[in-house]
């Protein structure tokens, strides 16, 4: 039986809703993790609209599904899903990550309903899932566990242990979903740690595995619902997604741990108000007069540009041209004053 108490019940609505709250959020507390937060809203408003069985007026039901998000730096969006159902007033959002705050910039469960455990150390949700999943088991209770991991975590070798762990205990009440957006901290998951052959991995320690589009909810519904996908084993939902879904800009790794402002934008293959073309690795600058958002300048300190103020610095993704700094560049948008020629 359906127990969540849902006030939006079109996933696809939540999920926006999701997106532009979590943005507003992040962008008042000056902190980061949009990319992570976007790539993992489809998931959440499937799973908080059709598939856990929770009870905001009963947060600490004995029966209820327990839903951890190991990946919590991205909770904002975990929050906002929360208050949209009514776990808490919505109006907590509005200082979330501030000093004496309810909700702390990494998930926090102590007065937080609907928050299982804190989490935000990488590599602990999926063996704190298991062994909630395995008292389950010995209690005869029905509950199911699920674990949102990212994929930069699954580096850490907690995960693989309680990879072992769950088969072999037959945890088919846990069901695993992986974020695979391909992105971590510092670059790709290919250039950090190579995880392929991923669900084959998944699949030799003996999971059921199912990949996913990560942002059709017709293909998460499909999957979140019909678990067990094998009865006595585990599950593994492996969504692949976009960091930083639903900004067409907002796609290159930088934006892991940037903090938003209220004009920033990444360089696109033109520009946004003119449709000037140009090329991003020459630093050709824009012809047009006005209000053109594509010329950034470069914070680090030994950038003659930081110290003459000048905004003429195109940078490339690795490596500002002017002052060859890199892994540190902060790029914000400014204003394009070039003359017409």
């Amino acid at each position: 039986m359906q127990l969540s108490c849902v006030s939006t019940s079109d996933s696809a609505h939540l999920a926006h809703h999701i997106r532009l709250r979590t943005l507003e959020m992040i962008h008042r507390a000056k902190s980061s993790h949009i990319g992570s937060s976007f790539s993992m809203a489809d998931l959440l408003a499937v799973l908080y609209t059709n598939i856990l069985r929770v009870d905001p007026k009963r947060p600490e039901w004995s029966e209820r599904d327990r839903f951890i998000l190991s990946k919590g730096h991205a909770c904002a969006a975990l929050y906002v899903v929360l208050a949209e159902r009514g776990f808490f007033p919505e109006s907590w959002l509005n200082d979330f990550y501030q000093d004496g705050a309810r909700l702390a910039g990494h998930a926090m469960h102590v007065g937080v309903p609907g928050v299982e455990i804190s989490t935000g150390s990488l590599g602990h949700g999926l063996p704190i899932a298991c062994g909630m999943a395995l008292a389950g088991k010995r209690d005869g209770r029905a509950y199911r566990v699920f674990a949102l991991l990212s994929d930069g975590e699954c580096d850490e070798g907690s995960n693989w242990e309680a990879a072992l762990f769950a088969p072999h205990h037959r945890l088919d009440n846990l069901i695993v979903i992986v974020d695979y957006n391909k992105i971590q901290s510092l670059g790709t998951v290919k250039e950090v740690l190579e995880l392929e052959p991923f669900a084959d991995k998944w699949r030799t320690f003996g999971w059921a595995v199912r990949e996913i589009d990560g942002h059709n909810l017709v293909q998460i519904g499909q999957a979140l619902e019909d678990v067990p996908a094998t009865p006595g084993r585990p599950t593994c939902v492996i969504a692949h997604t976009v960091k930083g879904k639903g900004i067409s800009f907002m796609g290159p790794w930088i934006w892991r741990n940037r903090s938003v402002r209220a004009t920033i934008s990444w360089p696109v293959s033109q520009c946004r108000s003119c449709r000037t073309k140009y090329d991003r690795n020459r630093r050709r600058p824009c012809t047009y007069r006005e209000n053109c958002l594509h010329i950034f300048h470069c914070e680090f300190p030994n950038s003659p540009l930081s110290r003459t103020g000048a905004e003429r610095c195109l940078l490339s993704r690795r490596q500002c041209k002017n002052c060859c700094c890199r892994w540190r560049i902060r790029l914000w948008v400014s204003r394009c004053d070039t003359p017409r020629n």
